[in-house]
């Protein structure tokens, strides 16, 4: 139930993203979730794509420091307080989270919450004993 994640490290600095988003492009990779969170001197793009490996060689191809690690994708009911609840189950489990972002496809259906906690299985197993939806990396990657 882990899923893949590439992280990339970027200047902050005009077209810096743009040119990793080309290279994607080029390459015939879908992007089908994103975050970017950033400094007053680099960013960090998280995503999650149609190809993980790829995507990777891909960016260090083109000179960008990339990094893959795992998180977790959870379907969240698009209601108020569906991501509080999720969030509740590992507080419950005493696991810190450490980032996270999400995307509904419609609205009314159910979110795809994107986290990584501080101990990735620890977290798979709270959230699968409290039944909630995890997502393959094949479910993510087809969304």
């Amino acid at each position: 139930m882990k899923v893949k994640q590439v992280s990339v490290f970027l200047e902050n600095r005009k077209g810096r993203l743009l040119e990793a988003l080309e290279a994607l492009k080029k390459a015939d990779i879908n992007i089908t979730a994103l975050s970017i969170a950033d400094t007053s001197d680099f960013g960090v793009l998280r995503m999650i794509t149609t190809d993980p490996d790829k995507t990777r060689k891909i960016l260090e191809k083109s000179n960008f420091v990339v990094k893959e690690n795992e998180v977790i994708a959870v379907a969240v009911e698009d209601r108020p307080g569906g991501l509080a609840d999720v969030l509740k189950v590992l507080n419950d489990a005493d696991l810190n989270v450490e980032y996270i972002y999400a995307f509904v496809r419609r609205s009314g259906e159910k979110a795809v919450v994107v986290l990584r906690t501080e101990d990735i299985n620890k977290g798979i197993n709270a959230l699968k004993k409290a039944g909630v939806h995890l997502l393959r990396a094949e479910d993510v990657s087809r969304l």
